[in-house]
């Protein structure tokens, strides 16, 4: 019950922040993409303090000496909406592959849109493809990062699923690294689950991958057992 309660007063509070940070910076889309992305945010980098505060959820990175400077095709687990808010804060500037149908949620939609995230449709997975290829590298070319989920969908903590090949090719495409990321987020913000468990989340960020040295398939399995390996 004490859990639910705290969970409770995270979830009211981080809809608030988020609410009111989607509204400021729909307010303030005139300004540059990086400065109305700092502001975006904001809301998410108090949402992980609210977190700790409420929930007793602290974060442990790792291996920020591999971060490059330049943009690069960020590969990561998936497991929780934890990542989704904290590795857009962590990694910016930065854009992300999303589900169209997001950007129509009002206020925060519209703010997502404002963060010229790469927009599918699902339905269509051979046309999304090429879209990720065409509208990654451009974004890429502008020297942002692009964060890729390969497995698709969260998959249960201490899980992997299957890999796909489009992040390794998008980089490979763009003549970027690939750089691979893992955490254990989905221990304690579960998936379809209410209730945060107390604990403490890794993010281990491996050393960059040479996608040019290596066919999609090849550098898609180098990360995906860099990942699989780090989370042991």
């Amino acid at each position: 019950m004490f859990l639910r309660l705290r969970s409770l007063v995270f979830y009211l509070g981080f809809v608030c922040l988020i609410g009111i940070a989607s509204v400021i910076t729909c307010l303030l889309f005139f300004l540059p993409f990086a400065t109305l992305q700092r502001v975006a945010t904001t809301g998410n980098h108090l949402a992980i303090h609210w977190l700790r505060i409420t929930c007793n959820i602290r974060i442990q990175v790792s291996g920020k000496e591999h971060l490059p400077q330049g943009p690069c095709v960020v590969l990561s687990n998936h497991q929780s909406t934890w990542e989704t808010f904290y590795m857009q804060w962590y990694f910016q500037p930065a854009n992300f592959i999303l589900k169209r149908e997001l950007l129509w949620i009002p206020f925060f939609g519209w703010a997502l849109y404002l963060m010229n995230p790469i927009a599918i449709r699902r339905s269509k997975p051979s046309k999304a493809i090429r879209y990720v290829l065409k509208q990654g590298a451009q974004r890429l070319q502008t020297g942002n990062r692009v964060i890729i989920y390969p497995e698709g969908t969260r998959v249960t903590d201490g899980k992997l699923g299957e890999f796909k090949t489009s992040g390794a090719a998008l980089a490979k495409h763009a003549a970027v690294p690939v750089l691979p990321v893992s955490h254990n987020g989905g221990k304690y913000w579960k998936r379809n689950s209410f209730v945060k468990t107390p604990g403490t989340i890794h993010m281990q960020i491996g050393p960059a991958i040479d996608s040019s040295q290596l066919s999609a398939r090849e550098t898609t399995e180098t990360a995906r057992n860099w990942i699989e390996q780090s989370l042991k």
